[in-house]
């Protein structure tokens, strides 16, 4: 149930492309056989006779612990990405993400420095992109990650107008 003060009312959130759920399983997928296999290691050592201690109960039970934590996260994953959205105002820009704990970021047009748009390989077979947002702030830096390419070219381009003109102004 999302509170006024996270989900400013009145506004269109635009969603980023569900193409973005693959590349999220990906990253996904890699990270969590490189952690299985690096704590599956002990259990190995054990079966094979170069471990003594532990038992092999307890080697079984970092792995299968592991397991079980990739799972939640697999689950997870579509949800959060239909978490993040945008939206555009007229002074600001704000970003939003999260399930459990939301977070909305307010990013000023006139507080922009520059607009990065960057694909690793599974982005750009997919045709998405990430726009970072840098500003003075280190804190304030955001970024929309999944984002179809032609979508993420637009944003660039009234984003970079957008904080332009405000600055003009200052």
């Amino acid at each position: 149930m999302p509170t006024e003060a996270i989900d400013p009312p009145g506004l269109t959130w635009l969603r980023v492309s569900p193409k973005y759920i693959t590349v999220r399983l990906a990253g996904w997928a890699l990270g969590n056989l490189l952690a299985v296999a690096l704590v599956s290691l002990p259990l190995i050592f054990v079966l094979t006779g170069w471990w003594r201690w532990p038992p092999v109960w307890l080697a079984a039970a970092l792995p299968g612990a592991m397991l079980l934590l990739a799972l939640w996260r697999l689950i997870l994953i579509p949800r959060q990405v239909r978490s993040i959205g945008y939206a555009e105002r007229d002074e600001d820009l704000l970003i939003r993400r999260g399930i459990f704990f939301q977070r909305t970021l307010v990013v000023p047009y006139g507080r922009m420095q520059y607009v990065d748009i960057g694909a690793g390989p599974v982005e750009r077979t997919l045709g998405l992109c990430t726009l970072k947002l840098h500003t003075a702030s280190p804190g304030t830096n955001a970024e929309i990650p999944g984002l179809p390419a032609a979508e993420g070219a637009r944003l660039r381009e009234q984003l970079s107008a957008r904080g332009e003109s405000r600055l003009a102004g200052l």
